[in-house]
């Protein structure tokens, strides 16, 4: 690259394609656009010139971290590498389109996906969150689903520090309020508070379509004289280069500004633009379609050209604009919300105008499909792009990033948590303060802000532990989907953490019943250019790959979230806790069997299913005690499909009443919540637990090892049920009854020979702790 410049053309000159190659010495404002200088030697050698104002905006976003995963995908691969064909049984599109599908019988199939808007989130939390909300959507839609249901998994800083009232409320206002307007049901997700999220909270939002199997729909520009036609809102000045910027680079002091508009989401006009594509795929007036998020048309026009086989020829003049103001590059690399490009072939262009025209969303031509394998764009008329689109869209950079197990890894895993209370009272006010945590206790708060029964096929919802749609009127079909993360455990150890995200959301979907087919993640980590955060994502992709084998579950697709961190880098709070969120669906044949996660009746038998170990490093009691350290429990992944298999015929064949994950909180925490959700009491007693796994009674309470459940039984199912248990070599004890008194007030929750407490107690304690902070 030249260090020589030349004076640049005037302003009223466009920067064209001619003018590019005929001022190969002009600089170019690469660096402010986030392109390192090697990145921008490799565009000139490419182009065998230097880029335009326009291609440099494109090639700028779409090389963006955000948009092309270049320090990421080399990693990524092992999902596809590690998915052996009969994992692929019920998979009908997997990684590398908008959102993966899978077949869930009698001709249905779910769309599911998870995407990060983190970086936004913080700089305008209400916008940024409800943005993050369309823009999965409009992802789901563009498979050719239905968008049905919405999730979200949330984390931010301390809960008593001063920031954190402001993005909590922003974020949640901007979910609710996004998604309650699209009439999308919020079933589920997880809300955790740590220091380490102060500068850097996480917004993920998951979405989950339906369709028949006829209904799908890929991101591609095939046809030659097919026309691309650009719908929606109008392209604006809000967000530009936002998500792909934002998402790409720190907020450090010494970096580049990247602070640009957070994108302006409006729902009421997503609500009509799905409406109206679904109406679009229904009278079969597209040929391909790709919903315009991160990096705009640039991203919209580069993908669909690359992903068909011949080229497109664009002209900017007739993008419908807010601000006539925009230049080229502006145009291209605006975020503007609620868009979407079609292609539409020339006979069912009058169709196609007719159904927008009806909805009365603004449309406009803006290109057409050619063969030329090339990416062509015009603004009046004068040519200001001319690419390869693969070079813009596939081809971007791949950085094999160094990583290296950090130095303070050995003191952080010999730093065991601290030693537990024994005497009883110690005990009962451990449990107390355990379930009053910011982390366990209630999230009313922020669902209750949600509308989580809208459209009538809610099966299941918070304060469950997983959601569950209803996808088939007729027969009760549907399905279920938990998402799941451990930072701390992920911290610990991002191999295990990471793959024991994916055992907790595969075992929580098969409690409530249903049968786990595919996952989806969100990858939030540190810097890439960090050797200790690159080491961290590295080992958690292996550990989440590995797993997904081992269990046959395949990966449908995702996001990855990096440059999560503002601290020092080798230092151990330079970043984030390692946050792999795993989101794992599962198929009923009738979501009317789903098994709640609280106890209904008294009179019945409950059931520890595992095995507890003295694991209390990574754990909610140590968390507590502001500890983090040690190693995080051991997840046996085989016993796991075993259990899970255990759990779906226990379901399907009426065998339990209600059933709890044994996770964060251990025993403790799955009893009280149980309890809690109905109002109905337990005794239990753990002598036997204690016994015949070598621990002592408050390792039991507290312990979070995996693989267990507490299981409420009818007495007359009792004798089946063990019988099943036996046969499938499930460890499983006898650990109690539920009881109900009266009124709930004098329900009781008794760990027999140590402690008891009245639910009035434990639930003043559990709802609390979010009203005071931020109501």
């Amino acid at each position: 690259m030249t260090e020589t410049t030349t004076p640049a053309a005037p302003a009223h000159v466009p920067d064209t394609v001619e003018n590019a190659a005929a001022t190969p010495d002009e600089e170019m404002p690469w660096a402010e656009l986030g392109l390192k200088a090697d990145e921008y030697d490799r565009i000139v050698s490419l182009l065998d010139r230097r880029p335009t104002a326009a291609e440099l905006a494109m090639y700028s976003v779409m090389w963006s971290e955000h948009c092309s995963y270049k320090s990421s995908k080399v990693h990524l691969k092992q999902f596809g590498e590690k998915t052996t064909e009969d994992m692929k049984k019920h998979l009908m599109v997997g990684i590398g389109e908008n959102a993966g599908v899978v077949d869930i019988g009698d001709g249905w199939a779910v769309t599911f996906k998870v995407e990060s808007h983190n970086h936004p989130s913080y700089v305008e939390p209400y916008q940024g969150a409800a943005t993050g909300v369309g823009g999965i959507v409009r992802d789901i839609l563009a498979m050719g689903a239905r968008p049905v249901a919405v999730m979200d998994e949330l984390r931010f800083g301390e809960i008593d520090h001063p920031d954190t009232a402001r993005v909590v409320h922003g974020v949640v206002s901007g979910v609710g309020g996004y998604g309650n307007s699209l009439g999308l049901p919020n079933v589920g997700g997880g809300v955790v508070f740590d220091s380490c999220f102060q500068g850097n909270p996480l917004v993920n939002a998951l979405c989950v379509g339906i369709m028949k199997h006829e209904d799908i729909h890929l991101a591609s520009a095939e046809g030659v004289g097919n026309k691309v036609v650009l719908f929606g809102a109008r392209t604006g000045g809000d967000g530009i280069g936002g998500a792909s910027i934002l998402a790409s680079e720190t907020f450090e002091d010494g970096v580049p500004a990247k602070r640009p508009s957070v994108q302006v989401g409006d729902p009421f006009m997503e609500k009509v633009l799905i409406e109206c594509c679904l109406e679009l795929f229904a009278a079969d007036v597209v040929t391909g379609i790709q919903d315009l998020g991160a990096a705009g048309i640039s991203c919209a026009t580069s993908e669909l050209a690359s992903n068909g086989s011949g080229g497109m020829h664009v002209w900017l003049d007739d993008v419908l604009l807010r601000d006539p103001t925009l230049n080229a590059g502006e145009i291209l690399m605006s975020e503007s919300q609620e868009r979407m490009m079609a292609v539409v072939s020339p006979e069912k262009l009058d169709e196609f105008l007719a159904i927008t025209g009806k909805w009365d969303i603004e449309t406009a031509v803006v290109g057409e499909v050619n063969d030329s394998g090339r990416l062509t764009i015009d603004h009046h008329g004068q040519r200001i792009v001319d690419v390869d689109p693969r070079t813009v869209a596939h081809e971007g950079p791949t950085y094999h990033r160094p990583y290296a197990r950090p130095a303070w890894m050995d003191a952080l895993q010999a730093d065991h948590a601290p030693s537990l209370p024994e005497d009883p009272d110690e005990l009962r006010a451990a449990a107390v303060e355990l379930l009053a945590s910011p982390n366990l206790a209630d999230r009313s708060w922020v669902t209750s802000q949600y509308d989580r029964y809208v459209q009538g096929n809610t099966a299941m919802a918070r304060p469950d532990t997983v959601g569950v749609i209803r996808v088939d009127e007729a027969t009760n079909r549907g399905v279920a989907i938990a998402t799941r993360s451990n930072d701390r455990y992920t911290k610990l150890d991002p191999y295990n953490g990471a793959g024991q995200s994916l055992a907790a959301a595969y075992r929580a979907v098969a409690i409530a019943g249903a049968t786990p087919v595919a996952i989806t993640d969100g990858l939030n980590f540190g810097s890439p250019e960090d050797p200790d955060s690159m080491w961290q994502f590295a080992e958690a992709i292996r550990g989440l790959a590995d797993a997904c084998q081992t269990m046959e579950v395949p990966v449908t697709g995702g996001n990855v979230s990096l440059y999560n961190g503002t601290g020092e880098p080798g230092k151990i709070d330079s970043s984030i806790n390692p946050t792999a969120i795993v989101g794992v669906l599962g198929v009923f044949d009738d979501v009317t069997r789903a098994t709640p996660s609280g106890w209904r009746e008294g009179g019945q038998v409950l059931y520890l299913l595992g095995t507890t170990r003295d694991e209390l490093d990574g754990s909610q009691f140590a968390a507590l005690q502001g500890h983090l350290g040690g190693l995080p429990p051991v997840v046996d992944y085989a016993y796991e499909k075993t259990l899970a298999e255990v759990m779906v015929s226990a379901s399907r064949d009426g065998l339990i009443d209600a059933a709890r994950e044994v996770g964060e909180g251990g025993l403790v925490a799955a009893a009280a919540l149980g309890a809690l959700r109905y109002g109905v009491g337990a005794r239990i007693v753990v002598d036997e637990v204690c016994k015949r796994d070598g621990v002592t009674a408050a390792q039991a309470l507290l312990s979070e090892s995996q693989g267990r459940v507490l299981v409420s039984v009818p007495r007359t199912e009792e004798p089946r049920w063990t019988a099943m248990l036996e046969a499938r070599g499930v460890p499983a004890l006898r650990v109690g009854v539920t009881y109900d008194r009266e009124s709930r007030s004098e329900a009781a929750l008794e760990f027999q020979g140590l402690f008891a407490l009245p639910l009035s107690e434990i639930e003043d304690a559990w709802k609390a702790t979010l009203p005071e902070r931020f109501a």
